[in-house]
């Protein structure tokens, strides 16, 4: 099934779409890749010698022909372009992205695309292998090994044979294909993964509001610190359009995470806190593990 894809656009050539890029050279060395993004980009792309062809500019002549079209672009920007794409694609086509929320994207593809043999059909994804660091200059061709990569579409039995060979490539890039529901798939990366984001934030700011003149408390800092603030390093830009679309379940979870401050804060002077920590590490051994 992997031979009903062997021309792969790739709009949105950073971080993720630039490492899709080199796994792709690397694991499937005989597909034709085409890159569109940004002149400068481009350019990147271009010297880096892993893709065949690159444009900038108009969108047509990039997806032309293509089996595959990897939308590897901010909400927004991927909302914007999916009527030009539908319009585009070729009809054997697969179109999939990998935005960080998913209802609004399939929403508006459940508009756009039929799943039908005649026509390009659209399947949400979304790969858990970002890094607090963007651009293609830090993308990776392992980046996918070992990481979980959500899709969103049919149950098995209706899955069409363009999705079938778009879940064999991942296999093959090492990614782990993990099928759900956009709003089960929202839910979940709102608690594991945005939650996780703001939380980054919140403390680095919060810090950094109390540096003072010697730089403490931060030139005391250790490597705990530094793990916790790991992701503080990642750009507003890069986190605008998945607070704007993941807003309920976001503030929901920072509610109830609130709630759970409180409770450590009353627990300080208690052997209670102990639970805390237990499950804590129940958690993180769990992470480990898988």
């Amino acid at each position: 099934m992997p031979h009903l894809i062997q021309r792969a656009a790739i709009l949105g050539t950073g971080l993720i779409g630039g490492s899709l890029a080199k796994a792709l050279r690397k694991y499937t060395p005989d597909m034709h890749i085409t890159g569109w993004d940004r002149e400068e980009v481009a350019h990147q792309l271009k010297g880096s010698g892993v893709a065949n062809a690159t444009f900038s500019g108009a969108i047509e002549p990039a997806i032309r022909g293509a089996d595959l079209i990897y939308i590897a672009l901010p909400i927004g920007v991927t909302l914007d372009i999916l009527p030009e794409i539908a319009q585009n694609a070729a009809p054997h086509a697969l179109v999939t992205d990998a935005c960080s929320t998913k209802m609004r994207i399939c929403t508006a593809a459940v508009e756009l695309f039929e799943d039908e043999e005649s026509t390009p059909i659209f399947l949400g994804g979304h790969p858990m292998a970002g890094r607090e660091l963007s651009g293609f200059a830090h993308s990776d061709p392992e980046l996918f090994q070992k990481s979980t990569y959500a899709l969103v579409g049919p149950t098995d039995e209706d899955r069409d044979p363009r999705i079938l060979a778009f879940t064999k490539i991942l296999e093959k890039l090492g990614a782990r294909p993990t099928w759900l529901g956009a709003q089960q798939h929202d839910y979940a990366v709102g608690l594991a993964s945005h939650l996780p984001q703001l939380t980054a934030v919140a403390l680095g700011s919060f810090l950094y509001d109390r540096l003072d003149e010697n730089g403490l408390p931060i030139t005391l800092a250790g490597p705990g610190l530094r793990d916790t603030l790991r992701l503080a390093g990642s750009s507003y830009a890069t986190w605008r359009d998945i607070v704007l679309t993941n807003r309920e379940v976001l503030s929901a979870a920072l509610d109830l995470f609130a709630r759970r401050l409180d409770d450590l804060r009353e627990r300080l002077g208690s052997r209670e806190l102990e639970a805390d920590f237990d499950a804590a590490n129940e958690l993180y051994k769990l992470l480990r593990s898988m």
